[in-house]
């Protein structure tokens, strides 16, 4: 499973946040990972330097084998709490896609 992580221009200390991101995501689709190819992220904070509730935002995109992409988003009020909202709805999406196949 490949994870490329973008992070926008105003998210500060990108490398290291990218790592702690790529980690995040093989830990929660590890038991996925011979379903998913690839995963893209895409980090950014909506409005940077004026602030407010919810304002970074998470995109992430999943590629299944044989499938169509998934794509989810989330935002909070930390790119943490983003990142993670993210993670948790790709992983609802990919289980219940998988299931759904598997009970065909």
């Amino acid at each position: 499973m490949q994870i490329q992580v973008n992070t926008g221009h105003n998210v500060e200390g990108h490398e290291e946040f990218s790592g702690q991101v790529k980690t995040k995501i093989e830990d929660a689709l590890n038991r996925f990972s011979k379903h998913v190819t690839r995963v893209e992220v895409h980090i950014s904070d909506e409005n940077s330097d004026k602030g407010g509730m919810n304002d970074k935002r998470c995109l992430m995109e999943a590629r299944l084998e044989g499938r169509q992409p998934i794509a989810v988003t989330h935002q909070a009020e930390s790119l943490n709490l983003a990142v993670q909202g993210a993670i948790d709805k790709l992983k609802n999406v990919i289980e219940s896609t998988l299931d759904r196949l598997n009970n065909h």
